[in-house]
């Protein structure tokens, strides 16, 4: 695994050790509040950069609506450490309100164990990472475990259950928002849309890596989706100011929607939304029934190899 940014310009390279610096500064406040040994002991093991910033092929077009994120795994020594919302809210707050920060920064965070079985059993989103990822800091001593691989046969049965499930699940959330919009209930209708478009993802990402993050986020899951498949980018114009405030409603609508009075919605605005999320359903039908394909010839390659039945 590389471990360095030189391919960055300064500017990005500058941004992430600042991001760098506010995550070990407030999981060390954080710690330091801890009464239990398994979270008072917690250490920060690593902190890895993956996606399009390490692959060298992001995108920077603030100006059209377009901006490739940072996208971070930490890897903690308990499990215990990953609870976002006690542990990391702050130093997610932190980086978003920073003005030197100038692009959107995801974090997911795992412990160790968690990663490492991920990656002996050959899951194709640790892998990735394993093999394309960039560590920008590390404890000593606490290697990752070496990528197993996975069989065609166990992706694509995994995957095509993913794909069945999540498919389901997208179809009742659309139903869901068309009933509410019908029937004049728009905050319970942007909801429900942002439950659809969080489970289209999920759906994608299950298909495409075997792996979703923990995150009602659809921000941040529209990124790590559209980073595997440009083609999502479709399903969501962001060329006008409109467009992007749209989603922007749609992405607040999960806590607001059902908790804030001042949340307000127009039927257009749900509307437009809506076709958007019909929109992104069947891209991700269409892509993930091309990744089953891929996924169903391999199979049959490997039988053909192995001289399985």
């Amino acid at each position: 695994m590389r471990r360095d940014v030189d391919h960055l310009p300064e500017v990005q390279r500058g941004e992430l050790e600042r991001v760098q610096r506010v995550l070990m500064d407030e999981f060390a406040e954080a710690i330091s509040k801890a009464t239990s040994p398994s979270r008072r002991n917690g250490k920060i093991l690593k902190i890895i950069l993956f996606g399009s910033y390490a692959r060298d092929d992001w995108v920077d077009e603030p100006e059209n609506g377009y901006q490739s994120d940072f996208d971070l795994l930490v890897v903690v020594n308990h499990q215990d450490l990953t609870d976002i919302a006690h542990y990391w809210y702050v130093a997610e707050d932190r980086i978003l309100r920073d003005a030197e920060i100038r692009r959107p920064v995801n974090i997911i965070v795992h412990s160790l164990d968690e990663v490492n079985q991920s990656l002996r059993r050959g899951e194709y989103f640790w892998v990735d990472i394993a093999r394309d990822g960039i560590i920008l800091y590390e404890l000593p001593c606490h290697p990752l475990a070496m990528p197993a691989p996975l069989t065609a046969a166990d992706a694509y049965e995994m995957a095509s259950a993913y794909f069945e499930e999540w498919l389901e699940k997208v179809e009742t959330a659309l139903m869901g928002a068309e009933f509410y919009l019908e029937n004049d209930k728009r905050k319970d209708a942007a909801f429900t849309l942002h439950q659809a478009t969080e489970r289209a993802y999920i759906c994608f990402l299950l298909v495409r890596t075997l792996y979703f993050p923990r995150s009602h986020n659809i921000k941040f899951l529209r990124s790590l989706a559209e980073d595997h498949e440009p083609r999502l980018i479709d399903a969501w114009p962001r060329d006008r100011r409109l467009d992007r405030r749209r989603f922007q409603l749609l992405k607040r609508a999960y806590v607001e929607a059902r908790y804030s009075s001042a949340y307000e919605i127009s039927v257009e605005d749900l509307q437009a939304i809506l076709e958007c999320a019909r929109t992104l359903r069947a891209l991700i039908e269409e892509v993930s029934r091309e990744r089953l394909e891929q996924l169903r010839k391999a199979v049959g390659e490997e039988r053909a190899v192995t001289g399985g039945s």
